[in-house]
């Protein structure tokens, strides 16, 4: 994408009168395309865009992308509209998002940035020691790789920067799928990643996502603190079986993790063997539901069970759909928790707000016969801040009940 020799060649755009200017000032960093006047010209402009977002005033709000084929047609990345997005403004942020980063980790294992709550909008970067893995989720953040893989290099210092292309997101910013190395070299397997005690495998180049769910880690930990004595575990939905090689390390007698994905089973199973638990650690590959009706019929009983499925409500239009599932979920597990043990279900849906969310879980266990009570409400690690503008970025819930 071509940049502007100076900022004032930007092109500008305008809110509708009916669209919240006071939002925007506020720090909302979307503009839906049913909030901006897209005549002619701005339809034309093309995806990732730079441009100065006016009130339906004229007055400038500050400096956008502009993406016309998306739902979210302009992201507010900085307040100035003269400002350059170089290296150097990339540097400032990525500075910053590091500095909390290494407050808060021991280890250069974490979310590095978290897109709109890291002052980046669109942008996912994992570290895994001298590994970063970007997923550039808006086409502004693809049309600036270059700038931004130069300012991670040099404010990070690591060596091997690669682009993860998956995901819903990059489809509905209309971009591809395809990975690439940007700098240095692809690791030649998975990563080892200390957690909570644990060591779990991550794949950089052709796992889910980045590689590992670093969101989750605070609700490992706490979930291990319920598995300390001995407890036997079922980890549903398990990828590479965070939760229960975190419960294993803490002193669980038994897991079990069951996910469909043969490939994340066996990370899971390198995983045990690098943590020393392999032989109380079991997987069985399948449909989750499938499975908890096969170890329903055999009775089988869990001292601790954790749902972490796939976002069932990934949008408003799969919400009702997506909070049925979440009940099914609740009332298949329910029975097989052991009396006085424990159910951890989780949300990653950002569509489902905690209220409904919980509310659905509730009803499958009372369904499912069962009395619970709620000992604890998880969400995602401080490594992924939330922007308390958009309640998108706080997507991740996590219930701790006793049956």
């Amino acid at each position: 994408m071509t940049v502007p020799s100076s900022p004032s060649e930007y092109p500008r755009v305008r809110l509708m009168p009916k669209a919240d200017a006071r939002a925007i000032r506020h720090g909302f960093p979307w503009v839906y395309a049913n909030e901006l006047v897209t005549d002619r010209r701005t339809r034309k402009l093309a995806p990732g865009t730079l441009a100065v977002l006016e009130d339906a005033g004229r007055n400038s709000l500050g400096l956008v992308a502009v993406n016309p084929l998306s739902r979210i047609i302009c992201r507010m990345l900085d307040p100035d509209p003269d400002a350059r997005i170089t290296p150097d403004w990339f540097a400032a942020r990525l500075a910053r998002a590091l500095a909390l980063r290494e407050t808060l980790f021991d280890a250069p294992f974490y979310r590095l940035v978290h897109a709109e709550a890291d002052g980046l909008p669109g942008i996912i970067i994992d570290r895994f020691d001298d590994s970063c893995v970007i997923q550039p989720n808006a086409a502004w953040a693809e049309a600036q790789l270059p700038a931004l893989t130069e300012a991670l290099a040099s404010v990070s210092g690591v060596s091997n920067l690669l682009k993860n292309a998956s995901g819903r997101a990059r489809r509905l910013e209309g971009l591809d799928d395809a990975p690439a190395v940007l700098r240095g070299k692809a690791p030649s397997g998975p990563v080892p990643v200390p957690m909570n005690g644990a060591t779990c495998m991550a794949d950089l180049t052709g796992g889910q996502k980045t590689g590992l769910f670093y969101d989750q880690r605070p609700n490992h930990a706490f979930a291990a603190r319920l598995a300390a004595n001995g407890a036997r575990v079922l980890d549903l939905f398990s990828h590479v079986g965070g939760f229960s090689l975190t419960a294993l390390a803490a002193g669980a007698a038994s897991a079990l993790a069951v996910d469909s994905s043969t490939a994340a089973l066996a990370l899971a199973e390198a995983g045990a063997r690098a943590t020393g638990v392999a032989e109380r650690f079991e997987t069985r590959r399948g449909d989750a539901f499938e499975v908890l009706a096969a170890l329903a019929q055999d009775g089988a009983q869990f001292d601790l069970v954790i749902c972490d499925p796939p976002a069932f409500a990934p949008s408003k239009q799969a919400l009702e759909a997506g909070l049925r599932a979440y009940e099914r979920l609740a009332r298949r597990t329910a029975p097989l928790v052991a009396g006085g043990g424990f159910l951890v279900l989780c949300s990653c849906s950002h569509a489902a707000d905690l209220a409904r969310f919980r509310a659905a879980c509730i009803r499958g266990i009372g369904r499912a016969g069962r009395q619970a009570q709620l000992l604890h409400t998880g969400f995602a690690g401080p490594d992924h801040p939330v922007l308390p503008q958009l309640a998108e970025s706080g997507y991740l819930k996590a219930l701790f009940f006793r049956l």
